[in-house]
């Protein structure tokens, strides 16, 4: 019967541990979850862009003309392996940061446009030609533009500088 009792308040105590750690797990997801809303995810997003030596970095807050997503974050990298390169390093950044993941993955058959979907945020990296040939900004000139002093400002705590 001694045995018993002992097992059966190890379980207990192995029981309460896993409930304490599921909800630690499930309070840091709440709280990355509220940490983060899409005017922050996009300023990181450029911010991480630019780290990785992506050119004229531009946030379109869209939010109040479509209801596509809130934010387009566009980019123009220098080349095709650039191009891939800040597609590769914001997957792993806004994961790294946020456990966020994009819903949707596109590019073009050449990797010279890529799309990265997080639903309330979509990226857009292109080479230069192709950003100069379908002018995302000029298609979409009504939306407000956020200045890279503030995207830098609200970025601030995240990245390697």
């Amino acid at each position: 019967m001694s045995n018993y009792n002992h097992s059966e308040a190890a379980f207990e105590i192995l029981r309460c541990a896993q409930n304490d750690v599921l909800a630690e797990e499930s309070h840091n997801i709440d709280k990355i979850m509220t940490e983060i809303d899409s005017k922050k995810l996009a300023c990181v997003i450029a911010k991480t862009l630019d780290e990785k030596l992506g050119k004229n970095i531009t946030i379109l807050n869209i939010s109040n003309v479509s209801s596509l997503a809130d934010y387009f974050v566009i980019v123009t990298g220098d080349s095709t392996p650039q191009v891939k390169a800040l597609m590769n390093n914001t997957k792993e950044k806004i994961k790294e940061y946020f456990s966020r993941t994009p819903i949707r993955l596109e590019n073009d058959s050449k990797n010279r446009w890529n799309l990265l979907d997080y639903g309330d945020v979509i990226v857009h990296i292109l080479h230069k030609e192709e950003r100069e040939t379908y002018a995302i900004e000029k298609f979409w000139n009504h939306a407000f533009s956020i200045a890279e002093d503030e995207w830098r400002e609200i970025s601030k705590e995240y990245g390697e500088y």
